[in-house]
């Protein structure tokens, strides 16, 4: 079965090719089921490869499937080939199986969108440009699928285009992520001028064979910053938030199954590369540490329901970051399998809500909702406690690993520990908060609104419960030796991160069980008082917000308007550019050099044709005078040869 890897990518794209030339002359029904039913389909086929990688030896589980040759020239060799080992099937399995639910969810969620079959083609093609990304056995067909998932997203975001400021928010995740393209795409030159080859096999089995420190530094750096844009880190997380432009489902598939994880996977892939380069590894532990912080700051003051959970988004995608900085990457990806499922239950949760309330996304303009969408609060309170870091839930398990291996790796720092478990506090905080005012006290909703709020229909709510589940079990595969557990995730990926000699960071030696107890403990405490924060301040104190405001209103407004980022890089990026391009490149370059060229060349040629024009008097005689001065001149020529 695992030759047959290349069908787990060509059922969505077949989707997408029916649903795009031929969706918009079928029944609703039949392009949302069929847009569904290619994804699911193609989460059984990735079941079945699973199953069959399962069967080989753990040292063995290492396939590369190669289909054609894509590229030769000279040196340059490129094969359309995909690699089966245990870190790409986790990505596939999560991309399918979270996608497919997300799928199923939107039949209900876009009934009645008069682009219903657009919307489910490009959902398609979002879904198969990530399955091309992490099978990908090279980085040029990697970056394929990269530049694929930020093409889709860009037509995503911006679905709803008729809305001026959606169409602006697609451009600005366009705009954004091609920034650090740019840096990957640099990264990537850089790597094949140093090891003449794409291929992940060739590169890392001679990585730290006669190249210097500077070029493996400057590799991983700029593969970095290829990360930061894609998955939305300090500094190019702005485009994040705004994607919430979009429909709430595609929100789900950017924010838990696809896109913001194509950062993370790139970065676990390269893991070779990066343990050669201790000080890139460093960069990305204080990059994903400070925007788990400084995101999460954000959300405890936002009253958005979306945007509450887009920053918290950007949160732990720098907890996962933080567990590839200190080396521990299959915790990174641990938390990265955990966080699709929590995450897709919340956006899906949030889409719930606004189904009942009429597109309604202010947390202030709701209350009161949990018997009337019991099944939705139910289901999102799951999710609310898995991201918290409750036990058993699957968020503690993945979140404290990446915690305890701060703290324990010798890449780890004590202070990287303590602004970790800082933020998970600010995250139960702000997760709770969420749910205090959107299911919690009297509603808040106009009246007209509040006699219509119901539940929404099987078709979403039975993937809510299903993401429930998985939300609550998933972490089971990760409890720690601490707790008596059986630590199998990190087992079944352990060789990938061994394959080529690298180092997998264990817990020091000189921090026993007990001390990791003790972090736990610390972790879990500091999520229930952030949970009694908010319970107090949000269904007991409710004026107390108020007063904290008023009494430090400079604090609340730089929380509320975030931090002014946006502001600053209008004033520093975008309107400088603005003006060159109006002063230089439109006024001058284009108005007067290129249109002076063109207008100039067009102005010779009417003089030209202006004085050839006087010749042509339209008298006989001066013809038949012209035409004798000719022949007296031919005759002249032959005669003195």
């Amino acid at each position: 079965m695992l030759d047959k890897v290349w069908l787990i990518p060509l059922f969505p794209l077949v989707g997408f090719v029916l649903n795009g030339l031929l969706g918009w002359s079928w029944r609703e029904k039949v392009v949302g089921w069929l847009g569904a039913g290619v994804v699911g389909v193609s989460f059984v086929a990735a079941l079945a490869v699973f199953r069959s990688l399962l069967a080989l030896p753990a040292d063995e589980r290492h396939v590369t499937i190669t289909l054609y040759r894509w590229l030769e020239s000279g040196s340059l060799s490129v094969d359309v080939g995909f690699l089966l080992d245990p870190l790409s099937m986790v990505m596939v399995l999560v991309v399918t199986g979270v996608g497919f639910l997300i799928h199923v969810y939107s039949i209900g969620y876009m009934h009645g969108d008069r682009g219903f079959a657009r919307y489910f083609s490009f959902l398609n093609l979002f879904t198969f440009a990530m399955l091309l990304l992490v099978l990908a056995d090279n980085y040029l067909l990697m970056f394929v699928g990269w530049e694929g998932v930020g093409l889709c997203s860009y037509l995503l975001i911006g679905f709803w285009y008729q809305e001026r400021y959606n169409a602006f928010a697609g451009r600005k995740a366009f705009v954004v992520n091609r920034i650090g393209d740019y840096g990957f795409t640099l990264g990537m030159l850089l790597l094949f001028a140093v090891y003449r080859t794409f291929r992940y096999d060739a590169i890392f089995s001679q990585a730290s064979q006669g190249v210097g420190a500077w070029a493996l530094g400057a590799i991983t750096l700029l593969f970095f910053v290829g990360a930061t844009g894609k998955s939305a880190q300090i500094p190019l997380y702005v485009w994040l938030p705004d994607a919430m432009a979009g429909p709430t489902p595609v929100s789900a598939l950017i924010h838990a199954a696809t896109m913001v994880t194509a950062g993370v996977y790139m970065v676990a892939r390269s893991h070779v590369l990066f343990l050669l380069a201790p000080n890139s590894l460093l960069v990305v532990a204080c990059i994903g540490v400070f925007t788990a912080l400084f995101s999460a700051s954000i959300a405890i003051a936002n009253n958005d329901i979306k945007r509450v959970l887009a920053y918290s988004t950007i949160s732990q995608l720098g907890y996962m970051f933080v567990g590839a900085g200190v080396g521990a990457f299959a915790a990174g990806i641990f938390h990265l399998m955990t966080h699709a499922f929590f995450k897709a239950l919340l956006f899906l949760g949030a889409g719930s809500v606004m189904h009942a309330l009429g597109g309604e996304t202010d947390l202030r303009n709701m209350g009161g909702l949990k018997e009337k969408l019991p099944i939705t609060y139910w289901t999102m309170l799951v999710g609310t406690l898995a991201i918290a870091g409750i036990p058993p839930l699957s968020g503690f398990f993945s979140k404290d690993e990446i915690l305890w291996r701060s703290f324990s790796s010798p890449y780890g720092r004590f202070w990287i520990w303590l602004i970790g478990w800082i933020a998970a506090g600010l995250t139960a905080f702000y997760m709770l908060r969420l749910i205090y005012l959107a299911f919690h006290g009297r509603p808040r909703m106009a009246p007209g609104i509040a006699a219509h709020v119901h539940e929404s229909p099987p078709v979403m709510t039975v993937p809510l419960i299903l993401l429930a589940l998985l939300s609550v079990i998933g972490g089971y595969v990760g409890v720690p030796k601490a707790l008596g557990g059986n630590p199998i995730f990190e087992r079944f990926l352990e060789p990938v991160f061994q394959r080529y000699g690298s180092q997998v960071v264990e817990k020091a030696g000189e921090h026993g069980p007990g001390l990791e107890l003790a972090l736990m403990a610390l972790s879990v405490a500091i999520a229930l008082a952030g949970i009694a924060a908010a319970f107090v301040l949000y269904l007991r104190k409710t004026e107390i917000p108020g007063v904290l405001a008023a009494r430090f209103p400079g604090l609340y407004r730089l929380l509320l308007n975030k931090y002014y980022v946006d502001e600053i890089y209008d004033a520093l990026v975008v309107r400088p550019i603005h003006r060159f391009s109006d002063a230089f490149l439109w006024r001058f370059f284009d108005a007067q050099v290129v249109d002076g060229a063109v207008n100039g060349m067009a102005a010779a040629v009417e003089r030209a044709a202006q004085r050839l024009r006087r010749t042509e008097t339209g008298r006989v005689q001066n013809y038949a005078l012209g035409f004798l001065m000719g022949a007296v001149l031919i005759l002249g020529y032959f005669l003195t040869r």
